[in-house]
């Protein structure tokens, strides 16, 4: 007789990725930190011989689908099969929402996916298992979302009272711990500089002035040790819970009476409003773009270096246009540095072309196209290719050509020859000069440029 043996199938080897995770939101203050998670995992590893190939943590919330980044390279990695499996301390750190537990389901129908451990149960692909794992995460969402319902509902209890649901506004200073702010307090160190904040706006002063008077006369500082910066000093200007009132949800249209003491009057609020009108610039209708903004530093203090125009009637009945180049002052608003023409800096910028080697230009393609384009030109439309066959070009030509950019040619090209030439721009002396150590970081915050506007005269 045949002998028949039957070849019993062996059970698959399973590959564990220890994934930790925790969420300094409130409902997971109790959870264990990612250390212990971790070490206590590790223990269940080594009793029971599992075999761990990877270790995966993150500090994010798990609320929405989608947006963990490791939990997110993880699925991406057992779909490649680098692990089969995953260990973890409850099926809360892998999902607290149905995007992400439907990922996990959808990766054990598939067998990608064949095992999830937890510290007290284990998931496999079988239909109970899968339902269970289902049950318990939507237990979880369920949680979240009731939570977020108790949440809202008691900051409408709290504004109802008239009590602050956030941090204070500067002059004031939160009561009592975290999750119990709505009663707010004066802050002796700080109330009375915004006082005097509001009587200077309602005398005229700018923004910028009270920036500047806080920051040099008085060092005003806010709680957390910094001067207070113009958004800050404008945010202040316009708050209506100064005078006692506020508004929440920010642009609901539900208003409140707080239980706070007012630092100032309507009326000074009021003025400081109008005051804020006058002072307020007209919105462009255009956006105007120069050749060489974000391309420069300033040799001073580090800022970029910005443009603006000028414009300027002739007794020939003719419009003169002026365009000066200096500090944006974002870093140092003192910065003394004093602007430059722009006809003053193209010839700096072209003393720079003579100076630099011709391996530090990079523009020689693109010379070599525009050479070949007014050969096709010549060749194509007037009927005589001239002299642009077969010239070789040289040193010289290239940096012929990129001094004739800077002077006549459009932005476009003006910034292109500026990014090739590798370098970082400083401008300094009413000069233009050449740092090449932060070349690299200063080309990669080089934003496009927009296509230009027409400006009507």
């Amino acid at each position: 007789m045949e002998d028949i043996t039957v070849k019993k199938e062996l059970p698959p080897v399973l590959s564990y990725c220890l994934y930790a995770r925790k969420s300094s939101e409130d409902e997971e203050r109790q959870a264990l930190s990612i250390e212990s998670q971790i070490s206590e995992m590790n223990k269940l590893a080594e009793r029971d011989h599992l075999s761990v190939v990877t270790v995966k943590t993150e500090a994010h919330s798990a609320k929405n689908s989608g947006e963990r980044e490791v939990f997110n390279k993880m699925i991406d990695e057992i779909k490649a099969g680098k692990y089969n499996a995953i260990l973890t301390w409850h099926p809360d750190r892998l999902s607290r929402n149905a995007g992400d537990l439907g990922r996990l389901i959808d990766l054990m129908d598939s067998k990608q996916l064949l095992e999830i451990k937890t510290f007290n149960q284990n998931f496999d692909n079988s239909p109970n298992e899968k339902f269970l794992l289902m049950i318990l995460g939507s237990q979880t969402k369920l949680e979240n979302d009731t939570k977020g319902i108790n949440v809202k509902r008691g900051l409408r209890t709290l504004v109802e009272k008239g009590l602050w649901p956030g941090v204070a506004p500067l002059g004031y200073t939160n009561v009592g711990e975290k999750g119990n702010r709505g009663i707010v307090k004066i802050d002796p160190a700080r109330a009375h500089v915004v006082q005097m904040m509001f009587e200077k706006a309602a005398e005229g002063w700018s923004q910028h002035h009270i920036r500047d008077w806080l920051a040099d006369e008085l060092d005003f500082r806010s709680p957390n040790g910094k001067h207070i910066a113009l958004s800050g000093v404008q945010l202040a200007l316009t708050r209506t819970f100064y005078y006692g009132m506020f508004e929440y949800p920010k642009k609901s249209g539900n208003w409140y009476k707080g239980a706070h003491q007012p630092l100032i009057t309507k009326e000074i609020f009021e003025k400081v409003r109008e005051e804020m009108k006058k002072k307020k610039r007209p919105t462009r209708v255009y956006k105007k773009d120069f050749a060489y903004t974000h391309l420069i530093k300033c040799g001073l203090c580090g800022s970029s270096v910005t443009a603006e125009e000028k414009f300027k009637a002739l007794k020939d009945g003719t419009i003169m246009r002026y365009v000066y180049y200096g500090c944006s002052r974002t870093k140092d608003h003192h910065c003394p540095l004093k602007y430059i023409r722009e006809e003053d800096l193209i010839k700096s910028l072209c003393e720079i072309v003579d100076e630099l080697s011709i391996n530090e230009l990079g523009v020689r393609g693109q010379m070599d196209m525009d050479v070949d384009k007014m050969y096709r030109f010549h060749r194509d439309v007037m009927g005589d290719p001239g002299g642009f066959e077969t010239k070789e070009l040289g040193d010289i030509d290239i940096k012929k050509y990129m001094k004739f950019l800077l002077k006549d040619g459009n932005i476009y090209e003006q910034r292109h020859v500026l990014v090739n030439l590798k370098s970082k721009l400083i401008l300094k002396d009413g000069k233009i000069s050449v740092d090449k150590t932060e070349s690299d970081e200063l080309l990669k915050d080089v934003p496009p440029v927009s296509q230009p506007t027409q400006r009507q005269h």
